[in-house]
């Protein structure tokens, strides 16, 4: 993660709709190409990938519907909030990407953003396969029975 610096707030975007909706299988981490005025909104903390979905096209992935804010001390340079933006991944991780799309039910799924340590913005993302409801309620009642564990502990450990 990214060096924590006084005054400055590290980069941390999740979605977390992505690990309810989809059963997470396999992760990558790419580079995102992004102007200038990307970056500073970014860093700023503007930016939401709930919404947003990959694809491939000639063996290259994109991002779709990843919101960027407009960046509010830019110029007339400045981005378009929901622009395609190219993924930097390398040629292997595209063709096991490219085979996993193909089988059913499969897709890549935007998981989170970050700051790399060399300064870089990251995102995560990941093969998921789709939930059915089913899943769905057995995630939310793994969820609240945790819920009730860790009240539980708090109440007798304190």
């Amino acid at each position: 993660m990214a060096k924590k610096t006084a005054g400055v707030k590290e980069i941390n975007i999740v979605n977390r709709k992505a690990a309810f909706e989809y059963e997470l299988l396999t992760f990558f981490e790419a580079g995102i190409m992004l102007t200038g005025t990307e970056v500073k909104s970014v860093r700023a903390g503007e930016a939401n990938i709930k919404e947003s979905f990959c694809f491939i096209k000639d063996n290259e992935v994109f991002i779709r519907d990843m919101h960027i804010s407009v960046y509010k001390f830019g110029s007339y340079a400045n981005h378009e909030p929901l622009r395609v933006r190219k993924l930097l991944l390398k040629k292997q991780e595209i063709k096991k990407m490219f085979r996993s799309v193909n089988e059913k039910g499969c897709t890549i799924v935007p998981f989170k953003m970050y700051e790399s340590d060399r300064g870089y913005i990251k995102i995560q993302i990941a093969i998921g396969r789709g939930k059915k409801s089913f899943d769905k309620r057995q995630t939310i009642k793994n969820r609240e029975n945790k819920r009730d564990l860790d009240r539980i502990k708090k109440q007798h450990g304190a």
